[in-house]
């Protein structure tokens, strides 16, 4: 059963999900909006979402293994020393998105997250800076602020701090669903049995210094 207007869709057993989950039920039960700190895994996060740049994020979900096995699991250390010919690797591997332009890319980010997390002490203390204050939060996540909101203000500047630093694949869209993703934000819609999961979870997490 699905009520349109909420957009929530409700099981045989009465417990109402956001409308995507039944396209990724664990993604959205067990990973989506679960506060994140590992460095190695937002600079994955973010290089995904990159990857994900005119596509459905399920495809780029079945794809991540290949993409952990293709990159190192996503340790920047190593990534960012990956030459041409981890390029053409790339290019050559059809477990991912062969896109040169996003591999390129990825490389790119796992230097400048390298330099960041040199200068800074962690990429992910750096980064949970840039959550927003309850203020800048919407009064009610429905399905008209789901609709109506690609970016947010702490997106846009988030992302506009990542250009200064040199990344690249880092609009304020594609920053809106890594925050969404990793924690900074709770955007289980209103009603959604996650919601509540998921705000205890932000409520207990030690955010990075």
């Amino acid at each position: 059963m699905g009520d349109a207007a909420s957009g929530l869709i409700i099981d045989g057993a009465g417990v109402a999900r956001c409308f995507w989950q039944p396209s990724m039920p664990d993604y959205h039960d067990h990973e989506w909006g679960r506060p994140v700190a590992d460095d190695r895994r937002l600079y994955e996060k973010i290089c995904l979402e990159g990857f994900q740049a005119g596509m459905a994020w399920i495809t780029i979900l079945r794809k991540r293994e290949a993409f952990r096995a293709a990159f190192d699991d996503f340790d920047f250390e190593r990534v960012a020393r990956y030459t041409e010919r981890d390029v053409e690797r790339l290019m050559a591997d059809p477990g991912i998105v062969r896109n040169r332009n996003k591999i390129v890319s990825a490389i790119n980010n796992a230097r400048r997250a390298r330099e960041l997390a040199e200068e800074t002490g962690s990429l992910a203390g750096w980064l949970w800076k840039h959550e927003p204050a309850p203020r800048e939060r919407p009064s009610a996540v429905d399905l008209d602020y789901w609709n109506n909101n690609p970016t947010s203000a702490a997106s846009v500047a988030l992302s506009r701090a990542l250009k200064q630093r040199g990344w690249t694949f880092v609009g304020p869209t594609t920053l809106h669903a890594f925050m969404q993703a990793v924690g900074m934000v709770n955007d289980h819609l209103d009603g959604c049995v996650c919601r509540e999961t998921v705000e205890r979870a932000r409520a207990d997490f030690k955010r990075p210094s």
